[in-house]
């Protein structure tokens, strides 16, 4: 079937249409998609992914029916952008502005172990060091993606690390 076909069916029928174009560009797209989340997702994740590029297809379509469309085009475009946005979701570590709750979440048990009395130690240091800290070993941030979010310099953000974890080593041999 060719696009124009294609385009058509989806505008007469949109379900057929769309059945039609998974069948007809599904391992296209599968193939992208899989290519740019090949390690950070799962099978159901790709598979997710290829099924909302073809519904953003059809409402592009939907938005703009009357522009001629390379469908293969189309596709290529649509499954490469979102799988890049679904890549980032995925590998995105959220960013965590209270102690209190990564205190509260760690003192679930009954006895306070070691990650507990370390977290108790980490927010002793005091801002900037325990903000430092934790982006660092806790969430993987780079210095440079702690410097942004901080208004720190990375080589600040370094020299800030090494000091806070002086303090953190004599606390905790104290402790």
């Amino acid at each position: 079937m060719t696009d124009g076909d294609l385009l058509a069916l989806l505008r007469d029928d949109p379900e057929r249409g769309l059945a039609q174009m998974i069948a007809q560009y599904g391992g296209y797209v599968y193939t992208i998609v899989r290519n740019k989340l090949c390690d950070a997702a799962a099978r159901e994740d790709i598979e997710e992914t290829v099924s909302d590029v073809f519904v953003k297809l059809w409402q592009w379509r939907k938005a703009h029916p009357d522009e001629p469309a390379n469908l293969r085009a189309l596709l290529a475009i649509i499954a490469k952008r979102h799988a890049i946005n679904r890549f980032y979701a995925i590998t995105k570590q959220p960013v965590c502005d209270n102690f209190e709750m990564l205190l509260e979440t760690a003192q679930e048990g009954s006895q306070p172990d070691d990650s507990v009395i370390l977290m108790q130690a980490v927010r002793d240091l005091g801002e900037p060091d325990s903000e430092i800290i934790l982006r660092r070993y806790y969430f993987g941030q780079t210095s440079r993606e702690i410097g942004t979010a901080l208004g720190l310099a990375p080589n600040t953000v370094d020299q800030k690390l090494s000091r806070g974890l002086k303090k953190l080593r004599a606390i905790w041999k104290e402790e």
